[in-house]
């Protein structure tokens, strides 16, 4: 990638005032609507239903375990963005942060780029993941096995997920409150059914017993396939970031989503280990792997611990699980994408906003409209290659994640040599989150690299690696292609480079010669 444009030689400018021009409704959700934002982002029943199998297929009973080792970088990530927000509030999130702390190429790409390729991945995948377990709750399975019926249903959510983003984000954020808590009352249930049945004796053939080594990361033995079972937990922890953008509408815009950020990824934490001991404990590990359950695991087990009613309620809220974090990034793309217009980064189209709802508009539109050609166009080429580039979707979270952590670090370590605390929680752990993530990225890609991964290859090479490869490649030359077209933002004009020294200085300067 080209090396970022040198920063200017005068001392950095505070970020432009641009946040109250933006048209977003500010003070409309506070911190409960926030944190269920978050939450659905992450679609924690079907992670879990889709995902869970194949951390019990690598490491056995140490899935809890993997859980929580899985916990850590996203933790230590998440200061990072709490910092950083607190600091740069602002909807645009990693963009704006990266923008200022590494450069505008930086920040096109980690913060715009990457993050967007990934999500508009996920956002086929789980559109089409909400219409067929929609339709297998409404009894219409023949339905579900039709491509071109599945494709017709996901684009209509998609559409349906951006009406009701431009309707308001109070709707949105209380619609989000109904969903998770169907997702939470249905992994309670389970976890509820499953101790209940191993402590009555009632577990099914090959169930285990939870034991105190299944939360030890040592007790597994095989290094390599630990490694393995947390890179796939960070599958499964990822999207709470979603919550960002929304930022500048929360009551308080620099500590509300700081804190929901970390209230989200340690309620995740509690169910995802909760959920993995039961399922476990209950099926055991044969059970779990068998193959026709380890790719959708809540809905086969799940009748099995808590009934047939209840059962067909975990499918439900398996559903309305992926068309709950579909709905999440019909509010978070396009208000990353507001932002970018507001700086330059993206044409000014992108900031048209709905004068009372408060809504990007444009943003919202166009994001439905790619959303549809992503899903079209990638359902077309296969009917597994949307499960392909999925795969490849985590090397694109490790890689701005990672982006976002160093950014942490850089931008707060002149504040580092004067308080412990700073050095802790902005530089120390936010830099392991760093370090894990950059890890993460290499196993992967070299784990991709084998022609045997996911079972398809080109040129002797995984096809999976061609894709995330691929993706974050074509960035470079979309930014190479837009940079004439968008000097402003990629000369430093409109996102100045600093660090929290700097930025700090020069506002004490400005606010002693106002009041003189």
């Amino acid at each position: 990638m080209p090396h970022p444009l040198p920063p200017p030689t005068a001392p950095p400018l505070a970020l432009p005032a641009v946040t109250a021009g933006k048209g977003l409704k500010a003070g409309s959700i506070g911190i409960g609507p926030t944190v269920a934002l978050g939450l659905a982002a992450v679609a924690p029943a079907y992670s879990l239903a889709v995902t869970l199998g194949f951390v019990v297929l690598a490491v056995g009973t140490s899935t809890p375990a993997a859980f929580l080792l899985g916990f850590l970088p996203i933790l230590f990530t998440a200061f990072a963005f709490r910092d950083l927000n607190r600091e740069m509030p602002d909807c645009g999130g990693v963009f704006v942060w990266i923008s200022r702390v590494f450069g505008p190429w930086a920040g096109w790409f980690f913060g715009g780029w990457v993050p967007q390729i990934a999500t508009f991945i996920a956002s086929a995948a789980l559109a089409q993941v909400a219409t067929t377990y929609l339709l297998t709750f409404l009894g219409l399975g023949w339905a579900a096995s039709q491509p071109v019926i599945v494709v017709a249903i996901a684009c209509g959510l998609i559409a349906l997920s951006a009406v009701v983003a431009a309707r308001g984000i109070e709707l949105s954020a209380w619609l989000q409150y109904a969903l998770i808590a169907l997702q939470l009352v249905a992994l309670g249930g389970f976890c509820i059914g499953a101790f209940i049945a191993m402590g009555a004796g009632s577990s099914v053939a090959g169930a285990e017993t939870p034991v105190l080594d299944w939360f030890n990361p040592f007790a597994s033995g095989d290094l390599s396939r630990l490694v393995h079972g947390v890179i796939l937990c960070l599958f499964i922890y990822w999207g709470w970031d979603a919550l960002i953008a929304v930022n500048e509408e929360t009551t308080d815009r620099k500590g509300t989503p700081g804190r929901a950020v970390v209230i989200t990824t340690v309620i995740l934490l509690l169910f995802y280990v909760v959920t993995a001991t039961a399922a476990v404990g209950f099926a055991g590990t044969k059970g779990i792997t068998d193959p026709t359950t380890v790719s959708d695991v809540l809905s086969v087990l799940g009748p099995q611990a808590t009934g047939g009613l209840f059962g067909q309620v975990i499918i439900l809220a398996v559903g309305l699980s992926a068309l709950a974090a579909l709905m999440t990034v019909a509010i978070s793309n396009p208000r990353s994408w507001l932002s970018m217009g507001t700086y330059g980064a993206l044409p000014a189209a992108t900031t048209k906003m709905h004068t009372s709802r408060g809504t990007p508009t444009k943003s919202i539109t166009w994001w439905a409209v790619l959303s549809i050609g992503v899903t079209v166009v990638l359902a077309s080429i296969s009917a597994d290659f949307i499960g392909l580039a999925i795969l490849s979707v985590g090397l694109m979270i490790a890689a701005y994640y990672a982006a976002t952590a160093l950014a942490c670090v850089v931008y707060f370590a002149p504040q580092m040599r004067t308080s412990a605390s700073a050095l802790l929680l902005k530089g120390i752990l936010p830099g392991l989150g760093a370090l894990l993530m950059m890890g993460a990225f290499l196993y992967s890609a070299i784990d991709m690299l084998s022609p045997e991964y996911a079972g398809l290859s080109w040129l002797g090479i995984g096809t999976v690696f061609w894709i995330g490869i691929g993706a974050m490649a074509l960035g470079v030359l979309v930014i190479a292609i837009i940079c004439p077209r968008l000097r402003a933002y990629f000369s430093g004009q409109t996102i100045p480079r600093g660090t929290f020294s700097t930025r700090n200085e020069l506002q004490s300067i400005l606010s002693s010669e106002t009041e003189a």
